[in-house]
């Protein structure tokens, strides 16, 4: 197993140093969902939140949430984005809402955290919006789905 990153020789906490690597097209694809009862999805299908549009609120503050990724994450470099989508699937068979974001830059860090933020901020934003009607609303899966670029190439998951 590779040691972790981001302690140097002493056990400190630091931020990598990317300044010997050379930049490339960086892109990740996170994904995660969140469960809820038939009603609360039907509301967010029929744009009758209170609130308004759930889904483009969401979508609104999952781009906010990549673009302050490293305001979040203590170790985190800033990073600047070409471009970021958040997509939502409903799914009626399973009463829950698929996230899926794209987050690109060309740089010399991968952008996998902004991805997996600005998803969790998405469906946590349904859940905000959303949580008069159902408190029981639950986040799952959430996890890096792909990436691209660096050093270490292509990974895409199994799952």
């Amino acid at each position: 197993m590779s040691k972790l990153s981001h302690f140097d020789q002493d056990g400190q906490a630091h931020m990598v140093s990317v300044s010997d690597k050379a930049d490339s097209l960086r892109k990740a694809i996170a994904g995660g969902t969140i469960h809820m009862l038939p009603d609360t999805l039907a509301l967010i299908q029929q744009g009758n939140s209170k609130k308004g549009d759930v889904l483009g609120v969401a979508r609104i503050a999952g781009i906010q949430a990549a673009k302050r990724c490293a305001d979040l994450i203590p170790l985190c470099h800033p990073i600047a984005l070409s471009h970021v989508s958040v997509d939502f699937a409903m799914d009626t068979k399973l009463n829950c809402i698929h996230c899926s974001v794209t987050v690109e830059c060309t740089g010399k860090t991968g952008v996998e955290m902004e991805a997996l933020t600005a998803t969790s901020v998405a469906l946590l934003t349904i859940y905000d919006m959303c949580k008069a009607v159902d408190r029981g609303m639950t986040i799952s899966d959430i996890g890096l789905q792909e990436k691209l670029g660096g050093k270490s190439g292509h990974w895409k998951s199994e799952k």
